[in-house]
């Protein structure tokens, strides 16, 4: 067994049996004894039913569903927690045993009667008044709830306040109605890593084929999202985090330009990749979750960019007949060919774009696609900023006086040194080669850093998305997301085919998923993608191809695959 940093030793069980003694409000709804805890620590088990839980009339319930029958006095924002918690329990804790939500906010009722006491006094906030919605665990709340990044390593310390768009949430009327999990510290401790895993949250499983992966890191959100556990939730992506979950998952993802929201307040990996995003079933709710999120925040400088480019409500543009007339690249190079069955998919979509009006150019592609195919300049980077972005981040973290026992942890090498001290409980499935390399890096002033900076801005923007878009004179690019999910495999990590997602990411633009269709019963998406700011126009496209093609179907929690 491990040891703590008081030389304690400490399992899995104790560790986080020691967490439910302050109150079992601190850990997942399932989590009620160590043992519960230590079982859902472990490969995920067989699902005992292909339930669709209680309150089927959630079921794809849009956000201007529910606020109509609020606002006709059918249902309250508590009766609306009560029911999304018994969902939770039913689909996420028994049944499929989806393992999403890390934890329930036990401040969640209390918050929700608040705000029904609120809109009958005072009328409504807003478009998310009482509404419950699902952050990622790597999003600090100054509350009873956790932020770990799903890392035992985070149970010593607490967030001194909650991350901006926190802060944003509740001020536009939100429930926050817990944390989901995800892949542990957004899947950058090891290139082995198997995504959905965490070591506080388990594995989470993909609804529509228990036994294939969800994606990540913001597996928990896309996941529940999709089960219908809330109507929307947050991610973050630094690449691809955002938007293959909502992908493989079959929901809508908002990956924003950087600078647009504010990661204040987030765990981090890379001050010039990282941003905060919506998942939800339609692109009008995560439009409006992203019109709550947008813009400057003095604790982010990146948003100062901002100014003058956010709106505080980006549904102003939604038409259904918005890709008449609009020019659309479709970016072959690299991005195309790796997966038959994401391909067919893609070939119906653009189908569609052309049936609704779009002019295809197509080919479009990217100058820079096979270079950044196999450029390392993107981990370069990513490597660099973790090692001084993770240091900043954990000086804002304050001792949990609940736990004085706990180890707090400062930097990326005790972070190490935690994960090697509890190797059984951390390091069950895969390493830490990822944090090892980041650790070994120098400053952000070395010229290996700014060099791979300057290469990646070039190869995603100026000679990527930019260049492509300038000589087709296009408002956006498309092409597959990625391939089909793929079998959860602990032993050898994930089994990625291929992503359009790096050149958004590394020149910090845009990226929106929509449901596509699907192979095997495994959702397929389609990407839009353009320049930095462009988010009206995209979503505006996306908005128009989601009404033509009403792609989106629901999980059905197959124990296998469907017939082709």
């Amino acid at each position: 067994m491990g040891q703590d940093g008081s030389g304690t030793g400490m399992g899995r069980r104790e560790f986080l049996g020691r967490m439910a003694l302050a109150g079992g409000a601190l850990l997942p709804i399932a989590a009620t004894n160590a043992s519960a805890v230590g079982d859902r620590n472990r490969a995920a088990p067989e699902a005992r039913s292909a339930t669709r839980g209680p309150h089927l009339d959630l079921e794809e319930a849009t956000i201007a569903d529910l606020q109509a029958a609020m606002a006709a006095g059918r249902l309250t924002s508590l009766e609306l927690v009560r029911r999304y918690q018994e969902r939770i329990e039913a689909i996420d804790r028994n049944g499929p045993c989806l393992n999403s939500v890390i934890e329930n906010n036990p401040e969640a009722e209390a918050i929700a009667a608040s705000l029904d006491a609120e809109r009958r006094t005072k009328g409504v906030r807003g478009p998310l008044h009482g509404i419950p919605v699902l952050i990622k665990d790597n999003i600090d709340t100054a509350d009873r709830m956790r932020t770990t990044a799903g890392s035992l390593a985070l149970l010593g310390s607490r967030p001194a306040r909650d991350a901006t768009v926190a802060q944003r949430l509740r001020a536009a009327g939100a429930v926050i109605l817990g944390k989901t999990n995800l892949s542990e510290w957004a899947n950058m401790r090891s290139g082995r890593s198997s995504s959905g895993w965490s070591g506080r949250g388990g594995q989470t499983r993909n609804p529509y084929v228990l036994t294939h992966n969800p994606c990540g890191s913001s597996s928990g959100s896309a996941v529940a999202v999709s089960a219908n556990l809330c109507v929307a939730a947050l991610g973050t992506e630094t690449d691809g985090s955002i938007v293959c979950p909502s992908h493989i998952n079959g929901v809508v993802g908002i990956k924003p330009t950087v600078g647009l929201t504010s990661r204040a307040g987030v765990v981090p990996i890379s001050h010039n990749q990282d941003t905060v995003g919506p998942h939800a079933r339609t692109v009008r709710d995560a439009a409006i979750l992203l019109g709550a999120l947008a813009g400057v925040d003095p604790r982010d400088a990146a948003t100062a960019a901002s100014d003058g480019r956010s709106m505080a409500d980006y549904t102003r543009g939604l038409d259904p007949n918005g890709l008449r007339g609009a020019r659309i690249g479709v970016a072959r190079k690299t991005f195309f060919g790796y997966s038959a069955h994401a391909d067919r998919v893609i070939e119906e979509a653009i189908a569609v774009l052309r049936t609704q009006g779009a002019i295809l150019v197509d080919p479009a592609d990217l100058p820079s696609a096979e270079e950044m195919s196999t450029s390392p300049a993107e981990l370069e980077v990513l490597l660099y900023d973790l090692k001084a972005d993770m240091a900043a981040y954990l000086a804002t973290r304050v001792p949990d006086a609940a736990h004085p026992e706990l180890p707090m942890v400062r930097t990326l090498a005790q972070l190490i040194a935690f994960n090697e001290s509890h190797r059984m409980e951390e390091m069950t499935f895969f390493g830490q080669d990822l944090f090892e390399e980041a650790q070994a890096k120098g400053s952000l002033t070395d010229a290996a850093y700014t060099e791979a900076l300057a290469a990646c801005r070039r190869m995603g923007g100026r000679e990527g998305i930019d260049a492509v878009m300038d000589r087709y004179q296009l408002d956006a690019l498309i092409a597959p997301t990625g391939g089909p999910a793929w079998p959860t495999d602990h032993v050898n990590g994930d089994h990625f085919l291929g992503a359009s997602s790096a050149p958004a990411a590394i020149a910090g633009y845009p990226i929106i998923n929509v449901p596509a269709g699907s192979v095997f019963g495994l959702p397929i998406g389609i990407s839009f993608m353009g320049r930095a700011w462009s988010e009206p126009a995209l979503i505006k496209l996306a908005y128009a191809y989601e009404q033509a093609s009403r792609a989106r179907k629901a999980p059905e929690y197959r124990e296998g695959l469907a017939g082709a």
